[in-house]
C-alpha cells in the first residue's frame, strides 16, 4: 500500500494465465482499482472476467478504445513478449505510465525504442521483475553487502521440469528468453554490477518437450571483474531446484548461499586464517518483510508514481538484464564470447 489514500485506476492488457494472476493482485490491492481489461481475443477476456466475478469492468479487444473510455492512471501489460513493444508505445503515447511483465521486449532494438519513448514522454515504464521481491533474495543481498564483501564469484543453478504451455513451447530459446532473465536480473541485483560480456552454450536434450533449446550454461563477466556462472534447465524432471534457483556468492571475507524459495540464506565468514582451512562463523541476515512477487512490483510502481522516485525495474535499468539475455543467445549461436553492452547499441 502506498503512503496516501489515493486509489490508482488500472487498465489490464492480456487475459492469459498471468493476466488472471495480475487481475487478482489488482483486486487485492488497497491502492489500485481495476477499471478495464483488454485482450485481442474479446471472447477470452469476457469469459475470464466472468470466471473471476469481475462485473464492473470495461472489457474490450481494442486498446486504443479502452484507453479513451476508461482513462486509466496506468496500464499493466501482461501480453506475450512480442506484443510488449506495441502495447507499451501505444500507452505511453496516450500519456499513460506502464507496468509491464518481463521480458521487456522481443528484440533489443524494440527495447531501446521503448526506453527512449519513456524518456521522451517523461512517463514511468517499469518492468516487473517479480522475483526481486523474494525476502530470501533480499536477505542474501544483505549478507553480501554486510558480510562477504564485494563479489568476485557468483553462480546459480536452475533446474525445473515444468510442463509449460503456450508460446514458450514454440519459441527458439525458451529458457534464455523467458525464464533465465529472472536469474540474470537477480545477479545484477545481488552484485550491483553491470554485464560486460558472455560466453554461452544452449542445447535441447532428446526428451525435451520444447521446440527450442531448454538448457543453457553461460559465463558472464560483470564490471569489477566479477564472474557469474548460470546453469539452467527447463526440462529436467526430478531433483528440482526452487523457481528462484540455487545461489552461491563468494567475496573476500567468505561465502554465502541460498537455495531459493523459503530457504534462509546463510554466510560463512572467515574469523581466523593461518591453517590449511580458515576458521569461519555462520552469519544470517535479519528478517525482511516485503510484499512478495508481483504484489511487490505493484507496490514499488505505485510508490514511484506517487513520489517520483525511481523503482527497481525502471526500464532504463532493466534493459541491462534484457541485454544479458540477448547477448547469451547471440553467443550460443555464434559459438564465441560477445559483448553484453547492447542497451547502448554496442
Amino acid at each position: 500500500m502506498t503512503g496516501t489514500a489515493r486509489t490508482w485506476r488500472a487498465l489490464l492488457v492480456g487475459a492469459g494465465n498471468m493476466g488472471r494472476v495480475w487481475a487478482r493482485t489488482l483486486q487485492a490491492s488497497a491502492a489500485a482499482e481495476l477499471v478495464g481489461w483488454v485482450d485481442v481475443r474479446g471472447d477470452l477476456v469476457e469469459r475470464v472476467a466472468d470466471e473471476l466475478a469481475l462485473d464492473d469492468l470495461w472489457l474490450d479487444s481494442d486498446l486504443g478504445r479502452a484507453l479513451a473510455i476508461t482513462r486509466p492512471d496506468f496500464v499493466v501489460d501482461v501480453t506475450v513478449p512480442s506484443a510488449h513493444y506495441a502495447v507499451t508505445l501505444q500507452a505511453l503515447r496516450a500519456g499513460v505510465p506502464v507496468l509491464g511483465e518481463k521480458p521487456m521486449a522481443d528484440t533489443m532494438e524494440h527495447a531501446r525504442e521503448m526506453v527512449a519513448a519513456a524518456e521522451r514522454t517523461g512517463l514511468l515504464y517499469m518492468v516487473s521483475q517479480s522475483r526481486r521481491y523474494n525476502p530470501g533474495l533480499l536477505a542474501l543481498r544483505r549478507l553480501i553487502l554486510d558480510e562477504t564483501g564485494p563479489l568476485g564469484i557468483l553462480s546459480s543453478n536452475f533446474s525445473i521440469g515444468a510442463r509449460e504451455s503456450g508460446h514458450r513451447l514454440e519459441i527458439a530459446s525458451p529458457l534464455l528468453l523467458d525464464m533465465a532473465i529472472h536469474a540474470f536480473d537477480a545477479a545484477r541485483y545481488l552484485s550491483g554490477a553491470d554485464p560486460v560480456s558472455v560466453y554461452c552454450e544452449e542445447f535441447n536434450p532428446p526428451w525435451s518437450w520444447y521446440r527450442g533449446s531448454a538448457c543453457a550454461t553461460a559465463i558472464f563477466e560483470l564490471t569489477g571483474g566479477l564472474r557469474y556462472t548460470y546453469q539452467g534447465s527447463w526440462c529436467s524432471e526430478g531433483c528440482h531446484t526452487s523457481w528462484d534457483a540455487e545461489w552461491r556468492a563468494v567475496g573476500p571475507h567468505g561465502s554465502a548461499r541460498w537455495r531459493g524459495g523459503d530457504d534462509v540464506p546463510i554466510a560463512e565468514i572467515v574469523v581466523e586464517r593461518g591453517g590449511f582451512l580458515p576458521v569461519t562463523e555462520e552469519r544470517r541476515a535479519g528478517d525482511t518483510a516485503v510484499p512478495p512477487g508481483i504484489a511487490g512490483s505493484l507496490r514499488d510502481f505505485l510508490t514511484a508514481l506517487e513520489t517520483g522516485t525511481t523503482p527497481m525495474g525502471a526500464c532504463g535499468d532493466n534493459i541491462k538484464s534484457l541485454a544479458m539475455v540477448f547477448a547469451a543467445i547471440e553467443s550460443a549461436a555464434a559459438g564465441r564470447r560477445v559483448s553484453c553492452r547492447l542497451w547502448d547499441g554496442a
